[in-house]
């Protein structure tokens, strides 16, 4: 399979594109935009995620995952740069996979605490890429960009299930 950009951004505007791939003025005007994507991609799993199951995350994520393709590599062409900064709609979609599982945490630390290590987990491995995640990058257009970020949040997730089972040995 090969993967491609998505050909129907093409005909909206600019403005559009670009707005919906830097999450209007938080990708454009906001100092360190891809921690201000996740703050927002956090705030986006709180209110729609919070209490939903796996499946209903997983779904929800694909169908968005696409758009994010969509958005921003129609973006990265039209501001005629690789993995424009500016563009967080990547960061936005992934966030919520960071919380798989929630039932698991819920039962045995505050809310705040696994939202919070989420959080700063993710945008660790967003910034490094470790485990291959930079490789991800190379992917064609708009995949390069997201799959990068849907990783690093799967790489979250499998973290902080790693640190809840540690933390149940005690």
């Amino acid at each position: 399979m090969r993967l491609s950009q998505p050909r129907w951004p093409r005909v909206l505007s600019t403005r559009l594109v670009v707005a919906c791939a830097t999450l209007g003025p938080l990708g454009r005007r906001m100092p360190a935009p891809g921690t201000w994507g996740s703050l927002a991609g956090l705030l986006y799993y709180a209110i729609f995620f919070y209490r939903r199951e796996v499946p209903g995350i997983l779904v929800a994520t694909a169908v968005a995952s696409y758009l994010a393709v969509a958005f921003c590599g129609e973006a990265e062409l039209r501001l005629r740069k690789k993995d424009p900064g500016e563009v967080i709609l990547d960061e936005f979609v992934a966030m919520p996979l960071c919380f798989l599982g929630w039932s698991a945490f819920a039962r045995m630390l505050p809310a705040w605490a696994v939202l919070l290590a989420g959080f700063a987990v993710f945008r660790l491995y967003d910034i490094t890429k470790p485990f291959g995640i930079r490789q991800l990058q190379a992917l064609p257009g708009g995949w390069g960009v997201v799959v990068d970020d849907l990783a690093a949040a799967l790489a979250t997730c499998a973290t902080l299930h790693l640190g809840l089972w540690l933390w149940t040995l005690r």
